[in-house]
């Protein structure tokens, strides 16, 4: 590393020299890591071998810290949060560990003076993606989040063996290939096969002395694998649990009459699949047999350890161990993120009606005083609905206790709603048909005391349309939490100049508390500040454009308008609105070669289910498009498109602080939230986009001076939806037309002109989400972001206009709220003590 990317690096969250003393500890550390850990020595250690050793050093700061925290919950016996996820899109977890510990200038240095290049090591570490995309990463940003603000906070899921695919892109189309994240070992987790849980699937039911017992079960084992997370600079370390399966020791003794012991041994894998692989389906409900099991090897493992540590808490009283479930409400709070945990809530039940023995009344309250429902999305196929005739052979007894649930309910809205026949059929949990299916939505509604919405307009959605009945009935159940984004991994970790420019005005507050922004607006004409803003991104630009260079082998115009959509590829978030702007763009070059034209490098990056035949069809053509512009002599540099392969965390952490327009251009009303604007806006990208989502919010805080919006509101949407005719809009606008006309005749597909008819038969026939009705107006505004370009000066004020008005969108203000308004839980600003500094008492 050279120097100067050395010193640089020195600066970002410590902006210091480490003391020698750390620094020479730290390289004993790692040599003993190298010698104990991985038996290597200098002569014939590999790169990865000095991650390995690398990693296991900056654990070992974690380790006194994690126990300690531990300890300290115990003791002091807090209400604790449990988050329920069927997805983490952790990414890496190295530098975010130094960031979070304030330890990377020792770090920095030790390897340094080591000959060693941290950032070529930092490469190696694989992305834990055990998650699509938004839900997954919003999880990840909130455990960081609740560590921060000092809450007794536990994650769990699911350690899936392989995490969302690698794509690759092969002749403009996306292959699929596994991710197998844990080939090389994890040396962030430690396996504790001690509370390995068991789980049961299939089998029945029978009644005896008026209690149901679930019979003739097969079983399978949870066994918990631990993650440290760590806080922000407040040494509590928390706890993110990940639950694998395992087959069971015994063997049906029919195995050994037949006499196939190997066939027996091999049949094991059967349950082991169970947490093999991610459904690698966004905003799909999948409705197979192995997600149910997934969702339900994970709630039911997780409750019966949230129930263990519930039991044995010290609670300051001789009895060891809780005899009562009185209190559970007080001691637990539980959130489920999405519905994919729903099935919680007839679990807990179970537990407590059959196990404990409980009477059902007692045992609902409380149900309903200790979950809590995140909703993520309005789209139909989206919410989750499943086969009864599935759960009555996967999950006999669970289907049983739905339908007592359900009875009760119904009776409930029959005594509020007399005679209200439709209702009751619109908020049965049961939804009849040919096929009943079991509403999983309207499941976690009824058993929880809140359900919120992730944005404003989204929350506004949910109680007008999707869940209105239920809002009628329970309107204070219904809560707003926007969504936020950790500023410690998004500006602190990504953009470290930007970080030190930052600092160097306002102080450092702002990495716990991001309002501290709001003084950037004093600064806003101060010219000095202005350059230092320029420079960092004209710096993270280059970084990028020689990055991309290498992986994509185009040359990029770092002076050129860096526009970046990057997020799964989805009909509705239209990235072909974005390809028919650049398909225009390429004919006004191509029309009139000398007139002024404002460079653009434009960058897609994000990865379609594998299923999803239009997605990838769109990655095709993006691809196609970028194949006739970026060898096209007369465009030169004035425009290229590059598809950013295999889009993840890492990526994303290179893309993000190069952006200079993001475009966050949804059709109004589909996007709950998004999360990925809030990362350009704090990063200094000016958006395009829809009022949709956050986007809304974003508006508020920044002024409509500081943004692009353009395209129908949500009630122009509905105005429009009933006789929406697209081919309207098609022959109306001539540089549309063309564009269409292009893409249907094969001019970016000579070889296979017909390629892209089923894209264009959507768009002129369907247009599900109205691209051709919000084009015009996508065009006027791509034009107000061309000519404001053209005034770097004017530019960099809205950028940092930006920045200064991201404090609402931190996922410490997200959690901060869900803490006092739904989990009843007060954050700790107390510094945990340093274990270096104070012996650990025994627990």
């Amino acid at each position: 590393m050279a120097q100067s990317d050395h010193e640089k690096r020195k600066q970002i969250s410590v902006r210091g020299i480490a003391g020698i003393e750390d620094v020479s500890n730290f390289k004993a550390s790692f040599n003993r890591h190298l010698h104990y850990t991985l038996v290597k020595d200098r002569n014939v250690a590999t790169q990865r071998d000095y991650y390995i050793a690398l990693a296991h050093s900056v654990r070992d700061h974690l380790v006194g810290r994690w126990i300690r925290t531990q300890q300290y919950y115990y003791e002091t016996d807090p209400k604790r949060v449990y988050y329920l996820s069927l997805e983490y899109y952790i990414g890496r977890t190295l530098t975010n560990t130094m960031v979070n510990l304030g330890i990377q200038s020792q770090c920095d240095e030790a390897l340094y003076q080591l000959g060693l290049n941290i950032e070529e090591l930092e490469e190696l570490e694989d992305d834990a993606g055990l998650g699509n995309g938004g839900l997954g990463r919003l999880a990840a940003c909130f455990l960081d989040s609740m560590a921060t603000l000092g809450l007794a906070a536990y994650g769990y899921g699911i350690r899936y063996d392989y995490g969302i695919f690698t794509q690759k892109i092969k002749d403009g189309h996306q292959v699929e290939e596994p991710d197998d994240w844990l080939r090389y070992g994890n040396p962030w987790e430690k396996a504790r096969p001690e509370y390995t849980i068991p789980v049961n699937f299939y089998g029945r039911t029978e009644k005896k002395d008026g209690k149901v017992k679930w019979v003739d079960t097969k079983v399978v084992f949870a066994m918990p694998y631990d993650s440290p997370t760590p806080g922000y600079k407040n040494n509590t370390v928390n706890t993110m649990r990940l639950w694998s399966a395992k087959s069971k020791n015994s063997f049906d003794l029919t195995f050994f009459n037949d006499g196939d012991y190997v066939q027996a041994v091999l049949d094991r894998n059967v349950a082991e699949n169970i947490t093999r692989v991610l459904y690698p389906n966004d905003n799909v409900c999948e409705g197979k047999e192995l997600r149910l099991k997934q969702e339900y090897f994970m709630v039911t493992a997780s409750l019966q350890d949230i129930i263990r540590r519930f039991k044995s808490s010290k609670f300051g009283c001789r009895d060891p161990v809780r005899t009562t479930f009185d209190t559970f409400p007080d001691k637990a709070a539980i959130q489920l993120n999405d519905t994919h945990p729903a099935m919680a809530i007839p679990e807990l039940m179970r537990i407590l009606i059959d196990v404990e023995e409980m009477e059902w009344e007692k045992a609902w309250d409380i149900i309903v005083r200790t979950f809590a429902y995140t909703n993520h999305t309005i789209l139909p196929e989206a919410l989750e609905r499943w086969p009864v005739g599935l759960l009555e052979y996967v999950l006999p007894r669970h289907l049983e206790i739905i339908y007592e649930i359900n009875m009760r309910h119904m009776e409930e809205v029959s005594k509020r709603y007399p005679g209200d026949f439709d209702r009751m059929r619109r908020m049965s949990i049961v939804e009849e048909g040919d096929h009943k299916r079991i509403n999983m939505a309207h499941l976690s509604i009824v058993g929880a005391h809140a359900v919120n919405g992730v944005a404003a307009i989204h929350t506004g959605l949910i109680k007008s349309s999707v869940f209105r009945d239920f809002y009628d009935m329970y309107p204070e159940k219904f809560q707003n939490k926007t969504n936020g984004i950790t500023p410690r991994r998004w500006l602190l970790l990504c953009n470290p100049g930007l970080s030190d420019a930052i600092a160097d005005k306002i102080g450092e507050e702002w990495t716990t508390d991001l309002s501290q922004l709001r003084k950037l607006e004093q600064h806003v004409s101060d010219k000095a500040f202005i350059m230092s803003i320029q420079q960092v991104k004209q710096e993270n630009k280059m970084k990028l454009a020689q990055y991309l260079e290498k992986q994509n082998g185009v040359h990029i115009n770092v002076n050129s308008m860096f526009d970046i959509q990057v997020k799964r590829i989805h009909e509705y978030k239209r990235q072909l609105l974005n390809a028919l702007h650049m398909i225009c763009l390429y004919n006004r070059i191509k029309k009139d070669p000398s007139a002024p034209f404002v460079p653009r490098t434009i960058m897609i990056g994000g990865k379609a289910a594998p299923g999803y035949h239009t997605a990838k069809q769109i990655i095709h053509l993006i691809n196609s498009i970028a194949r006739v512009v970026n060898s096209d002599p007369i465009v030169g540099d004035k425009l290229k498109v590059i598809f950013l392969e295999n889009y993840r965390v890492s990526l994303a952490e290179k893309v993000i602080p190069a952006c200079d327009l993001s475009e966050q251009i949804s059709l109004a009303g589909t996007e709950a939230s998004g999360t990925g604007n809030m990362k350009f806006m704090l990063n200094g990208g000016l958006t395009i986009g829809t009022l949709d989502g956050a986007n809304v919010e974003m508006r508020e805080e920044m002024g409509d001076e500081n943004i692009f919006i353009f395209g129908m509101t949500v009630e122009e949407v509905q105005a429009r939806k009933d006789g929406y005719n697209p081919r309207e809009f098609y022959e109306k606008n001539a540089e549309l037309k063309q564009a269409i006309d292009q893409i249907q005749g094969g001019f970016f597909s000579p070889n296979d002109p017909g390629a892209f008819h089923d894209i264009v038969n959507s768009l002129l026939n369907h247009d599900t989400y109205m691209l051709l009705a919000d084009f015009e107006s996508y065009l006027a505004a791509q034009s107000r972001v061309s000519e404001l370009f053209t005034k770097p000066r004017e530019w960099t004020m809205k950028c940092i206009h930006n920045i200064a008005s991201s404090g609402k969108f931190s996922s410490d203000r997200t959690i901060g709220e869900y803490a006092k308004d739904i989990w009843d839980v007060q954050p700790n600003p107390v510094k945990l003590p340093d274990p270096h500094e104070e012996p650990v008492r025994k627990a």
